[in-house]
């Protein structure tokens, strides 16, 4: 079967990653990770755009093939609606043409748009339509809310962004649905979207995410003489619920004034997290360390007892993992995604009731028993689940094994 698999030809398709700032998010760690996993297997190539290319070169140290689509895009106002709707448009034309040029000169057996914005998934719609027998994996990780919803991240300032992000997934959605060959989501909930007469439920692979359990595996956690109470890792953006987490964490310290939070991670939101920390008086008792990885990272957790995950609206969010890993019991919202992503080791908040999240967590840390069954759910369940070793060759089998 490896012999045959060798002579399989997979393209990743990642044209519309940008952004100078570092930081990663859940899509990509999935490309990489399956990329590092996949590419002793088969013939993988990697086309994306310059800053795809240069994460990739970054955190593959694998010899793969590495191509730039499209050029950086350096702008003052990247996200701003009107910039992404140009380099949106910009990207899916030149993705298209350089796809198109690829396939002319190369053999092509299966083709991975890793995400569902126009700029990955239009190109490679297009190119299955020239390529009918070419095997198209369409990446849809998050379905983005209704702009109507009074839940919806995308509020104020951010009103037209989250009306832009919900109406670009309605021509994306129903060209992926009825062309795509296999479709690749991160929670349960989200698969019987695909699922129609022409493509069965075993096409429609949970992806979820995994993690590197290398150096947590055998870590045994006590929950004793952490600096931090609780820590949070993910992008800051709105869905994350980053803001909201400065309103639980002021009520967590009105009833534990040396209550200590750290905050890991990069985003849009880093200015406004900022001056909130600021207005509520609350620098003594939030540490920001921005983009880390790799062992400070991990002393991150090592010093830390619970992790959280205010996410108000998510597919699953797998960073929460990483630190569950180590074993540090989680506290997020109850969110649909999250019953079948963290069925264990997470203790669910009803939505969105931030005195009732940060009694959760005032709960694991003054009551030691629940802490201890909490905290052993949490690595359990992410030794046994979440190996990215495992995960990625239980999706390789799914999809080449079929």
């Amino acid at each position: 079967m490896t012999n045959n698999l060798k002579r399989k030809s997979i393209v990743f398709f990642l044209n519309w990653v940008q952004g100078q700032e570092e930081g990663l998010t859940g899509g990509d760690r999935i490309w990489i990770e399956l990329a590092k996993k996949w590419s002793p297997k088969t013939k993988l190539s990697i086309l994306g755009s310059e800053e795809a290319v240069r994460i990739g070169r970054k955190n593959i140290s694998q010899k793969i093939e590495m191509l730039i689509c499209s050029k950086e895009i350096r702008s003052k106002n990247l996200l701003s609606v009107n910039s992404l709707f140009k380099n949106s448009i910009s990207r899916t034309i030149k993705g298209f043409i350089f796809l198109r040029t690829f396939l002319k000169n190369n053999k092509v057996d299966y083709l991975y748009s890793s995400s569902d914005f126009p700029a990955d998934s239009i190109p490679c719609f297009l190119t299955k339509l020239l390529h009918p027998k070419l095997i198209w994996i369409a990446g849809f990780y998050l379905f983005a809310p209704p702009f109507w919803d009074k839940n919806s991240p995308y509020k104020k300032i951010a009103f037209f962004r989250g009306f832009a992000y919900w109406f670009s997934q309605i021509p994306t959605y129903l060209l992926i649905n009825l062309f795509a060959d296999l479709v690749f989501v991160t929670s349960e909930p989200d698969k019987r979207k695909f699922i129609n007469s022409k493509r069965e439920e075993e096409k429609v692979i949970v992806v979820r995410g995994g993690v590197d359990v290398t150096g947590s595996k055998n870590y045994k956690q006590t929950g004793k003489n952490k600096k931090y109470l609780a820590c949070f890792i993910g992008r800051l953006h709105y869905q994350k619920g980053v803001l909201e987490l400065v309103d639980i964490w002021k009520r967590v310290v009105g009833k534990n004034s040396k209550a200590k939070l750290a905050i890991i991670g990069n985003g849009e939101l880093k200015s406004a997290l900022c001056a909130k920390i600021k207005d509520q008086k609350m620098k003594k008792n939030i540490d920001l360390f921005g983009f880390m990885d790799g062992e400070a990272k991990f002393e991150i957790f090592k010093n830390s007892k619970i992790i959280v995950h205010p996410a108000i609206f998510d597919s699953g969010g797998m960073a929460a993992a990483e630190g569950m890993a180590w074993g540090l019991p989680g506290v997020s919202f109850d969110l649909e995604s999250l019953k079948t992503y963290y069925p264990k080791g997470m203790l669910k908040t009803p939505c969105f009731n931030l005195d009732q999240f940060a009694d959760n967590i005032l709960k694991l840390n003054e009551d030691s028993e629940k802490y201890k069954n909490y905290s052993k759910e949490a690595q359990d369940l992410i030794n046994q689940e979440w190996d990215w070793d495992k995960r990625a060759e239980r999706i390789f089998d799914k999809v080449f094994r079929r």
